[in-house]
């Protein structure tokens, strides 16, 4: 059901508690996210550490007022590739009434266009092995699985 136009926006501190439950809806990731109220002074630190960050940005699509979905994109710059920058995109996330509406879509581009008007030599992501329907739209939109991740989780 399409309820009207994508607005894609930097997140505010009002969006948290969306967010927060956006990511709580996520049963393949295994974070441990949740939308308890009693959790969100967590999230609230994080989002006003993104927030006060130079290199990233954690944005919204919003739809009739409402946030429907997530995402957040760092900016990095090695010495390699001759001191370029890229972008890396991490948590893309849509409420699940709201998939399949071409929402994604519009997130990954609007990053790919924000990456393409600041020079930056790539974009890339990471997305858990067991997504595979997810690792089907991302090569639809031009990605390529080019690369192997690997993760040590401390706590």
């Amino acid at each position: 059901m399409d309820l009207g136009p994508i607005t894609v926006r930097l997140a505010v501190e009002q969006d948290v508690p969306a967010i927060a439950a956006i990511l709580a809806g996520d049963t393949v990731g295994g974070h441990g996210d949740t939308a308890d109220p009693a959790a969100l002074p967590d999230y609230l630190k994080a989002f006003r550490q993104i927030a006060a960050s130079t290199s990233e940005r954690l944005y919204v699509a919003e739809r009739g007022g409402e946030v429907v979905a997530t995402f957040q994109t760092l900016v990095t710059t090695t010495l390699s590739g001759r001191g370029s920058s890229s972008m890396i995109i991490e948590a893309v996330h849509t409420r699940p009434d709201c998939r399949g509406q071409g929402i994604g879509a519009q997130m990954i581009r609007f990053c790919l266009d924000e990456a393409e008007r600041s020079g930056m030599r790539l974009v890339q992501l990471t997305s858990n092995a067991a997504r595979k329907d997810a690792h089907r739209f991302y090569e639809r939109l031009g990605f390529t699985a080019s690369h192997i991740g690997f993760k040590i989780k401390l706590k």
